[in-house]
């Protein structure tokens, strides 16, 4: 298992998809826009890729630049990042 599976909802393809795009640690995911990370995806692709990807990078993005004892559980489930305002 690489480093980036150790983030929640991140598994082999996505590690793999965030690698190919430049981001092969957690702390290069510090600062990233995850909006802007799912667009590079999108033109790797060619295609316009399914939006939970959008909200794994949210929640990648969230895990990176938030300290471990501040991590709030549920915004690390990614399905929780869809695009609604987080309270």
């Amino acid at each position: 298992m690489g480093e980036l599976q150790k983030i929640p909802g991140v598994g082999r393809q996505t590690e793999q998809d965030l690698i190919a795009i430049g981001y092969s640690t957690i702390a290069s995911l510090r600062g990233a826009n995850p909006e802007e990370l799912y667009e590079q995806e999108c033109i790797r692709q060619g295609v316009k890729v399914d939006r939970c990807v959008l909200y794994v990078y949210r929640c990648a993005v969230y895990y990176a630049n938030t300290p471990p004892d501040e991590r709030k559980p549920e915004r690390l489930k990614w399905w929780n990042w869809k695009d609604k305002v987080m309270e």
